[in-house]
C-alpha cells in the first residue's frame, strides 16, 4: 500500500515571474490528506485556486488557472516538481498572480522540496491506470497514452530552426530519474520572438538567466545542460500539465510537438474517457480490457541519441547544481 504524502515543514523561495517581470514571494506549507494541492493568493485575502483541470484558464506559452475572482500562471514546472517527488498535498502560498520562474526549470523547486522533507500521510494513495488507448490531435500535434506497468514518456519536438530540426527521448519517469534527468532542464525560446512576446505583455521577466534563447545560427546561453535539453523540458512541461488530473498515472504517454494548450485538453479528454482507466491503489490490479493496447510501432518516433550539443553532465553534476550552484533562497517554517 503506497500512502498519501505532503510536506515535512514549510519552506520559501522568491524569484521573477516570468511575463510579468514582478517579483514574487513563494511557500510550500504542509496540507492534510485529499486535500491536494492548492495555490493561495495572499495578495487576494487568501483565495485558494485547486489544481484540478477544470481550473484551466489562460494559456499563452505557460499554463494558467482560475477560480472565482482569483487566478495563477506559470504552475508547470512547480507541479511537476511535486508530482515528480511524490507529493500529493500541498498548499502554495503566492504574493503575485505567477509562480516565480527561478532559473527556468524545476531544480529549484526540487531543491525547495528536499528542504521541506516528506511527510507519509495515512490516506491511500490512488493511481489512475489506464487500460485501454486515449488520444488527441490538432493538426500536427498529437498526444497519447496507452497501458503501461509503469508511467514512462515518450516526447519528440520538431522546430524550423537549423540547430532544433528534431529531438526526441524516452523515460520511464521515476524519482530519481525526474531529479536526475528532467527537472534540470530550462524553458527555451526563440530570440526572433522575443519583442514580439513583450509587446503583447509576455516574457517581460525572461533572460539568458531564466531560459534558454536561441539566435539564428546558435544558442546565446553559455553551454546546454544536456545535448537534448529542449526535448527534456517539454516532458517536464506535460508532467506538471498533467498534474492537473489530480492521480499519478499509470500508463506511456507519447507527444509528438505538443504545448501546454494540448496539454490541459488532454488532461481533461482522460478525465472525460472513464472506460479507458481505473483508480487503484498501487499493485491492484485492473480488470483486463479487451481493447487495450500497447504502443503501436508506428507512435513510437523516440531516440536517446546524443544530439549537436554535446554529452550530457553527469547525473551527480546536475544534482549538485541543484543544491548549490542555483541561487534560491528558502527559509524554514514549523510543520
Amino acid at each position: 500500500m503506497t500512502t498519501q504524502q505532503t510536506l515535512r515543514r514549510a519552506v520559501s523561495c522568491s524569484g521573477i515571474g516570468l511575463h510579468t517581470g514582478h517579483k514574487v514571494n513563494l511557500r510550500l506549507t504542509p496540507a492534510p490528506a485529499n486535500h491536494g494541492i492548492r495555490f493561495k493568493r495572499l495578495d487576494l485575502d487568501g483565495l485558494e485556486i485547486p489544481a484540478t483541470v477544470s481550473n484551466v484558464a489562460k494559456m499563452h506559452y505557460a499554463t494558467g488557472l482560475a477560480y472565482d475572482s482569483a487566478s495563477v500562471n506559470t504552475v508547470e514546472h512547480l507541479l511537476a516538481a511535486l508530482v515528480g517527488l511524490g507529493i500529493d498535498n500541498v498548499v502554495v502560498e503566492l504574493s503575485e498572480a505567477e509562480v516565480p520562474i527561478m532559473d527556468g526549470s524545476a531544480a529549484s523547486f526540487v531543491y525547495l522540496v528536499h528542504e521541506a522533507g516528506v511527510k507519509q500521510l495515512t490516506a491511500v494513495r490512488r493511481f489512475l491506470k489506464v487500460i485501454r488507448p486515449i488520444s488527441l490531435s490538432h493538426g500536427d500535434k498529437r498526444i497519447a497514452l496507452y497501458p503501461s506497468e509503469h508511467f514512462k514518456v515518450t516526447y519528440s519536438i520538431s522546430f524550423d530552426h537549423p540547430l532544433l530540426r528534431h529531438q526526441a527521448r524516452t523515460l520511464r519517469v521515476t524519482e530519481q530519474a525526474f531529479v536526475d534527468e528532467i527537472a534540470p532542464a530550462r524553458t527555451f525560446g526563440f530570440l526572433k520572438d522575443v519583442e514580439l512576446l513583450r509587446q503583447k505583455g509576455l516574457a517581460l521577466g525572461g533572460s539568458l538567466d531564466n531560459a534558454i534563447v536561441l539566435g539564428e545560427t546558435g544558442v546565446l546561453n553559455n553551454s546546454l545542460r544536456f545535448d537534448d535539453e529542449f526535448v527534456r523540458h517539454k516532458i517536464l512541461d506535460v508532467i506538471g500539465d498533467l498534474a492537473l488530473v489530480g492521480h499519478p498515472i499509470i500508463g506511456h504517454l507519447v507527444a509528438h510537438r505538443g504545448g501546454h494548450a494540448l496539454h490541459a485538453s488532454f488532461a481533461q479528454q482522460i478525465l472525460d474517457d472513464e472506460e479507458s482507466w481505473r483508480l487503484m491503489e498501487a499493485g491492484e490490479q485492473p480488470v483486463p480490457s479487451r481493447l487495450a493496447s500497447a504502443v503501436p510501432v508506428s507512435d513510437i518516433t523516440a531516440t536517446n541519441e546524443p544530439g549537436a550539443f554535446g554529452p550530457s553532465p553527469h547525473p551527480a553534476t546536475v544534482r549538485l547544481a541543484c543544491a548549490y550552484r542555483w541561487r534560491v533562497s528558502y527559509s524554514r517554517g514549523l510543520s
